[in-house]
């Protein structure tokens, strides 16, 4: 006899019986705040250049070994500055404020791609003329591609270098917490805390957008960005060892609660300094509809 399927997310389920004592509540988006990760397969595929010469240098001649092996070298790099520089230039269009990077990773990619194909054109014709041609393309197709490196800072025109600088090093400084954070709760193997991990990392970065927009909150919220965010990878860090060892539930829960703890922190926080940037908005409007009132001659205001 037919059994009717009766799981958690059938008709009948767990689900829709939450929904529907609780319709106020929505499930979560898993794809909030997250945007797509620019170093992937086309930066990926730069690695299988390299092999490709590295092939074709060990049948050529010794002169043809010497030019092979540079093309290699130079084409191995050139694709790993330029997978660096893509990850850089994604951490630079997430912030409102940011420094530009240190060291344009993309163009000195570039510059080694050609670098590469011209040695390996030396390698395959011997022709320096030749060469020099597929090292010109090489570079020009290359930055078609991938484009250039941020070249200047970003949202600093009229704020402050000083306050800018401390708030940049701020958020790096969390940023590599999260970083940690989610480089930790990978060796659980369990995808719906990766997936909850990614709901604080969410919630916390809505803090960073915070402090960017507004460098004078830095202190109200620096606490959230050390030593909760510290104290938030040292625990992940734990759990996920022991979690990978005896899959205990009661641990998974105290840690999801911990989560719940953070995420609702900082939702607050945020809030609290939303509300105090609105008031002391209101206050220097008042206070210039006052001045404005005073000023204006009365004759004018008849």
């Amino acid at each position: 006899m037919a059994q009717r399927f009766g799981g958690k997310y059938s008709p009948t389920g767990e689900v829709q019986r939450d929904h529907a004592t609780a319709p106020s509540q929505q499930p979560a988006n898993p794809f909030d705040s997250r945007r797509p990760v620019r170093a992937g397969a086309r930066s990926n595929l730069l690695f299988a250049v390299p092999v490709i010469f590295a092939f074709q240098a060990f049948r050529a001649d010794p002169a043809g070994l010497v030019y092979g092996l540079a093309a290699t070298g130079f084409s191995l790099g050139a694709a790993w500055l330029t997978r660096e520089g893509i990850r850089a230039q994604e951490a630079y269009d997430q912030r409102r404020v940011a420094k530009r990077p240190a060291f344009p990773r993309k163009i000195a990619g570039a510059v080694l791609t050609g670098l590469g194909l011209a040695a390996a054109g030396m390698m395959t014709t011997g022709a320096p003329l030749l060469a020099v041609v597929f090292g010109v393309i090489g570079t020009a197709l290359h930055l078609g591609a991938f484009g250039l490196d941020p070249l200047r800072d970003k949202g600093a025109e009229g704020i402050d270098a000083f306050q800018t600088e401390r708030v940049a090093r701020a958020v790096d400084e969390a940023e590599a917490y999260l970083a940690a954070m989610k480089d930790a709760i990978l060796r659980a193997r369990d995808r719906a805390l990766e997936a909850r991990v990614d709901r604080f990392t969410a919630a916390a970065r809505q803090l960073f957008r915070m402090v960017e927009n507004d460098p004078g909150d830095l202190s109200a919220a620096r606490k959230y960005m050390t030593v909760y965010l510290m104290g938030a990878r040292d625990a992940t860090v734990r759990f996920a060892d022991l979690y990978a060892q005896n899959r205990d539930p009661k641990a998974r829960g105290d840690y999801e609660a911990l989560l719940t703890d953070l995420e609702t922190n900082f939702a607050g926080r945020t809030k609290a300094l939303l509300a105090n940037d609105a008031n002391a908005l209101d206050v220097e409007i008042q206070v210039l509809r006052e001045r404005l009132e005073y000023e204006t001659p009365k004759a004018d205001r008849a």
